[in-house]
Order: C-alpha cells, then sequence, then structure tokens
C-alpha cells in the first residue's frame, strides 16, 4: 500500500491510529475527492467516557480538522441490549430514563472536542434509538437477520470468549452485532456516512456493516480500526490504582485527570502526544528526543495539552498551577481532590489507612496499610510508618484540611463535612 495522499488518513496514519482498514486505498481516494462522513459509536453503559474512548474521539477531532464530517453516534438503542465483545458476563441492563441521562453528561465531553456547529464540517451527535427503538422485529429479522449466518456469528471473538469460558451468552446480546450492522446502514442513508472507525475489538461488527449495506444497498462503505493501546511496560492503557480514568470533571477532577498525563512513562511520552494532542509532528520529535530530568518538561506539555482538549484551557491552567504548587512549593492547594469526614469522626480519631481509602489513594484498607508499612504514606508531608496511625482533629492545618500522600505523585485533601 503506497502511502495515504488524503489530509485525513495521512495525519491518521503519522500518528499512529490506524491498525486495519477494509480497503485504506479506496478510502484514500474517496477522501480526496471531497468531504466524507464518518462515524463511532459510543454506548452509554455509563455518565462519562473515559480514557480507553478518547482514541476514537481524537480521529473524529482530526476527520473534522481534514475538512470531513463527524459522527458521534449515541448508543441509545444498543446499550440496552449490550455489546458482548471483550466481556466475559452480561452487563448489567439499565432502564431507558438512566441511559438517557448518561447521554445527557456525556455530551459536555464532545462540545469541548468537536464543533456541533451548522458548517459542511459540523459535527452531529445521533442517537440510534431514532431508529432501533422503532424497529418492526420480525420484519427486521426477515429484511436484516436473513444477511447474517449463524455459523459466521459463533466465530467472531466476542462470541467465542463466553463460549469456551462457559459463559452465558444471552440471546439479546447475540443480537448486537446485527444491530450495530444496522447503524451503519442507516447512518449511509441517513447522512451518505461511507466510513466506520472504532477499536481492534470492533473489526468484526464493523465489518459486518461493511457487507450488509454492499447487499442490500449496494453502497460501498469502509471500515478503520486503531490499535490496542498499552503502555511502554505493557499495561493496557487507562487502568490506575484509583480506577478508571473519566473524560468527565463530575467524575475526576481536573488536576487528577492532568497528573495522569504527567505521569505517563517515558518510553511513551512521543507516542502519547501524536495521539492525545494537536501539537505538530515537529514539536513532537522534539520533546519525545529529551532525556534525563527533561523529558518531565514533554510530561508536563503532554498533561496540559490533553487536559486542555478534554477540559479546556483555564482547567488545564488551574491543574498545572495546583501540581507546581504541590511539589514545587510543598503547599496544599485547591484543586487536589477532596474527601470530607464529619467532626466527630474526627473527634475520635480515623485510621490512616482508611482515610487513604476513602480518598482513593488505595484500592483497599490492606493496601493502604501495606503502603504505610512500606514508608510511603505522608499525613502533612510526614512520613508515617504504624499502619494503626490514627488521624484527629489536631491534623487539621491552617487552611482546615489535612493533606493525604501516596508516594510523591498522588494526593488528596479531607476537610471537614458541612
Amino acid at each position: 500500500m503506497t502511502a495515504p495522499r488524503s489530509d485525513f488518513l495521512r495525519t491518521l496514519q503519522d500518528r499512529g491510529f490506524i491498525h486495519q482498514c477494509t480497503d485504506l486505498d479506496a478510502l484514500d481516494a474517496r477522501a480526496l475527492e471531497g468531504r466524507i462522513t464518518a462515524y463511532i459509536g459510543f454506548d452509554a453503559t455509563a455518565d462519562s467516557l473515559h480514557i480507553g474512548h478518547l482514541v476514537q474521539i481524537m480521529m473524529l477531532r482530526w476527520l473534522q480538522m481534514t475538512g470531513h464530517r463527524p459522527i458521534a453516534l449515541m448508543g441509545g438503542g444498543t446499550t440496552k441490549v449490550g455489546d458482548p465483545s471483550g466481556k466475559d458476563e452480561s452487563r448489567q441492563l439499565l432502564t431507558a430514563e438512566q441511559i438517557d441521562d448518561n447521554i445527557g453528561q456525556i455530551r459536555a465531553t464532545f462540545t469541548n472536542l468537536l464543533d456541533f456547529d451548522d458548517g459542511p464540517s459540523g459535527a452531529i451527535m445521533a442517537n440510534n434509538a431514532d431508529w432501533l427503538d422503532g424497529l418492526q422485529y420480525i420484519s427486521f429479522l426477515r429484511d436484516v437477520g436473513r444477511h447474517f449466518t449463524i455459523n459466521r456469528m459463533l466465530s467472531f471473538d466476542s462470541v467465542k470468549l463466553r463460549l469456551d469460558r462457559e459463559q452465558p451468552l444471552t440471546f439479546l446480546e447475540f443480537n448486537y452485532m446485527i444491530l450495530q450492522a444496522y447503524d451503519f446502514l442507516e447512518l449511509s442513508r441517513r447522512h451518505d456516512c461511507c466510513l466506520q472507525m472504532g477499536g481492534s475489538d470492533q473489526w468484526g461488527n464493523i465489518v459486518n456493516g461493511v457487507e450488509l449495506a454492499r447487499r442490500i444497498d449496494q453502497r460501498p462503505l469502509y471500515g478503520l480500526t486503531t490499535p490496542l493501546i498499552t503502555t511502554a511496560s505493557g499495561a493496557k492503557m487507562g487502568k490506575t490504582a484509583a480506577g478508571a480514568v473519566w473524560l468527565g470533571a463530575h467524575r475526576l477532577s481536573h488536576y487528577d485527570y492532568w497528573q495522569f498525563w504527567r505521569n505517563t512513562e517515558d518510553g511513551d511520552v512521543g507516542r502519547f502526544l501524536r495521539l492525545f494532542t494537536d501539537l505538530p509532528l515537529q514539536e513532537i520529535a522534539r520533546l519525545e528526543a529529551l532525556d534525563g530530568a527533561e523529558i518531565n518538561e514533554a510530561k508536563k506539555i503532554l498533561a496540559f495539552e490533553a487536559t486542555r482538549l478534554c477540559r479546556g484551557e483555564t482547567a488545564a491552567a488551574e491543574a498545572a498551577e495546583t501540581a507546581r504548587q504541590t511539589f514545587e512549593e510543598g503547599m496544599s492547594a485547591e484543586g487536589l481532590p477532596t474527601i470530607e469526614v464529619s467532626k466527630s469522626e474526627l473527634e475520635a480519631g480515623v485510621p490512616a489507612f482508611e482515610l487513604l481509602r476513602r480518598a482513593g489513594l488505595a484500592k483497599s484498607g490492606g493496601e493502604a496499610r501495606r503502603l504505610i508499612k512500606g514508608g510511603g504514606a505522608r499525613v502533612n508531608d510526614v512520613v508515617i510508618t504504624d499502619e494503626l496511625h490514627s488521624i484527629g482533629l489536631d491534623d487539621l492545618g491552617p487552611d482546615g484540611t489535612i493533606k493525604l500522600s501516596a508516594g510523591k505523585k498522588r494526593h488528596a485533601l479531607v476537610k471537614l463535612a458541612g
């Protein structure tokens, strides 16, 4: 395959987004001819997306920045079914009200990263409940279901994984791949959408949609997937001791989001700058060439740029200042994640390991105790080594807070409730 000529695909390739494509040369030619429309689907299983979705959102962003139209498809319908891809067991089904609430919260993330204007490249937020909720099931099975063989459906990894591990796969979930393929068909009809993008685990589902449109409408569609993003040490990106790294500010503070990027491994700085920021490739090449203590400056730039895109310029600046005060001046800062404790609890004394757990600095009380015994925990910047150390009213500082630390980079504040 020759190097892509279209700005869109050349940008994706240069920045490391492309894993597989159904026909990259044909898609490249289509993108050269004029504006294309592409979509990525997001199920609304929570009230925020997380870091695992960010590669996909950045592809939509670059699609728009190179003159094309992005569609963020919210799974108001498919969330009621549940995608079995990569899952060992069925997920809890949500009510229509819960799904709608989640979509409302998720919308804010997209408004920071895409332009939803009335221009020819203005982003569209669609909801597959608009067509899936009204399907006449028998007619749907007759017109669409006949293009899917059980033999082929059983060959998909998402299905085989469940069956091989003897985990139940409901008939409801088994229909998911048909519904996702139908989404692509509908979007091609409604918005002349010719490309579906997604993670590598969605390859089979995407190919189904490409083939369905060819069989029913004789319409040429394309699929493109991104590689699974792992860290330099081999871990799945976005997994931390405190849990998922949420894109929504109501689920994760600006400071914690900034700090996640600041803690990037040295070997990942250049790759993450290409994937998760808009910085020019020439500037990224300069930053990833830094070594020793200088690489920390590149990490701060990564943290600022990634936070700016997702949370806005003001949030990025505030988080950077919080970090500067915390690490360079040793001060407690308002931007740190904060938990509240009642006055009566502090009067009686609260075990330090319990507050470390509540603050999200340890997954469990046991992990917090091990952190303390290992000398990795501090209260108001003072190391504690007694796993039964108690924190009380006397620990409150002049600003009415208690600073907890796990290692050198993770901090939280405790303040009185009310």
